[in-house]
């Protein structure tokens, strides 16, 4: 039984629940507390002390009651100890608070969307001190939607080096979304070598690139990831697994990089929640800080990400072996009038772009004129893009498009009466540039000019790597 009083005045005990009462005293919320305990010792046989609700008094060997023992304590409690508990907060659906067009979603002041205070940044989880404002400006640089996919492939082919056989593009549903019917999420997986804890919080760092040490790889620069996955969906999480190495254990690693969080709950800096698992008898949680930390982690990733529990994460790893990693874009962008800007209904095996993109003149060309086909297409289809977006690629590498290969195509292959030149930019004086600056070119027709096919232009690549397509020094 808890009573409080006043520390100045002492009033009489009240027998109001210590729960609802607040007492003021000279200006000072300050109270105490006289705590009794009261004990009674029961029959020998115990009748009565359990089930009846009603304290017994024991009885002495004289027939007389034993006598209660008092213990009376004064407590300093906290300023507030006796206020009501507040309520848990409720979650912000997924979505609900953020714009769904990419072109409007910049317009963020760091300020929770509706009313509240904007919160701090949550010590203890892994960030970097940047603007969450900075992941949409920093993915404008992506105009054209297939240009931030092609990244990704980037990503995945350069895990070759690390024995990638294949890069898997797909679409699933995202059960757990706020009007409750399933929602599309873009898949990109590959078998390359995986990510460590170390490596999975440099990919979310903005600006770090191992990769910029070896000089075959396509990304140099540590940023292709956060404006890809940014300029496609409104958010990403990324599940990889490292096989271990020089004696390390093997572990899985899950980060969340969510814009709808940031801006829901109105962060001022990007907070990027992730959480570690290493096999030791089995997969075990793996804490890089205290406990606490890990929680929160985990607590933020379900409840902003499309899966509930932690068994529904792990789950995602289930179609690795030892290595790997796993990318799951959602909250995918939407066009002015509603509808996703990838469209995954107009082909089967194919993920094509809806509005300007899409040219329905040159898609019947394309079918009537095969030998142009990539160059009419490009522009809305992934899977035209996709197969000429490198000059040459690993014979046991695969790029899978929804099921189905996409089949690798030289657009020399495309051209007659062609000539190979040597190309040496000149200085103004009339003398090379660098005697290293040298650009292998072919030259020829479509074999589909005698059609009168409007098909011209330098296609450019660089290191391996399409850059420049139909690309035009003439106007």
């Amino acid at each position: 039984m808890v009573k409080t009083e006043a520390a100045e005045e002492r009033e009489p005990l009240s027998r109001t629940p210590a729960a609802a009462v607040a007492v003021e005293g000279s200006g000072r919320r300050t109270a105490t507390a006289v705590i009794d305990l009261s004990s009674s010792d029961s029959d020998s046989d115990g009748e009565g002390a359990v089930g009846s609700g009603k304290r017994v008094r024991g009885v002495g060997g004289d027939g007389s009651a034993t006598k209660r023992a008092r213990v009376s304590a004064v407590v300093d409690l906290p300023p507030g100890f006796l206020e009501p508990i507040p309520p848990p907060p409720v979650p912000v659906p997924l979505a609900a608070c953020a714009t769904k067009q990419f072109w409007k979603a910049g317009d963020y002041d760091g300020k929770p969307l509706g009313d509240g205070v904007a919160q701090q940044s949550v010590s203890g989880m892994d960030h970097v001190r940047v603007h969450p404002r900075f992941l949409h400006s920093n993915a404008t640089s992506h105009k054209w939607a297939l240009g931030a996919l092609a990244e990704l492939l980037d990503n995945s082919l350069d895990e070759v080096i690390n024995g990638a056989t294949y890069v898997n593009i797909d679409v699933l549903e995202n059960d757990k979304d706020i009007d409750k019917k399933k929602s599309r999420m873009l898949l990109v997986e590959d078998d390359g070598g995986g990510m460590d804890p170390d490596k999975m919080r440099q990919c979310m760092s903005l600006g770090y690139s191992a990769k910029s040490k070896v000089a075959s790889t396509i990304g140099q620069y540590g940023n292709g990831f956060k404006t890809s996955t940014m300029r496609l969906g409104a958010d990403v999480l990324v599940f990889s697994r490292s096989p271990g190495k020089s004696g390390k254990r093997p572990t899985q690693s899950i980060g969340m990089l969510s814009y709808t969080f940031l801006r829901s709950t109105g962060k001022e800096d990007i907070i990027v929640p992730m959480i570690d698992y290493e096999y030791k008898q089995g997969w075990e949680r793996m804490v890089r800080t205290t406990l606490d930390d890990w929680s929160t982690s985990f607590q933020t990733i379900i409840t902003w990400s499309p899966y509930s529990t932690e068994a529904e994460l792990l789950e995602q790893f289930s179609s690795m072996k030892d290595r790997g990693t796993r990318i799951i874009i959602y909250n995918l962008w939407e066009d002015d009038q509603g509808d996703l800007e990838l469209d995954f209904d107009a082909e089967i095996h194919d993920i094509q772009l809806r509005g300007g993109n899409r040219d329905e003149k040159n898609i019947q060309m394309a079918n009537q004129f095969p030998n142009s086909k990539h160059y009419l297409t490009y522009r809305h289809s992934l899977r035209s893009y996709a197969s000429i977006l490198y000059l040459r690629l690993p014979t046991y590498f695969q790029m899978i498009l929804r099921g189905k290969e996409i089949e690798h195509h030289n657009i020399v292959t495309d051209m007659m009466l062609k000539k190979e030149v040597t190309y040496r930019p000149v200085a103004p004086n009339g003398h090379p540039k660098d005697s290293n600056m040298v650009a292998d070119v072919t030259i020829g027709f479509v074999k589909d000019a005698k059609h009168h096919i409007d098909v011209q232009g330098f296609n450019v690549y660089h290191m391996n790597r399409l850059i420049k397509v139909l690309f035009f020094l003439w106007k």
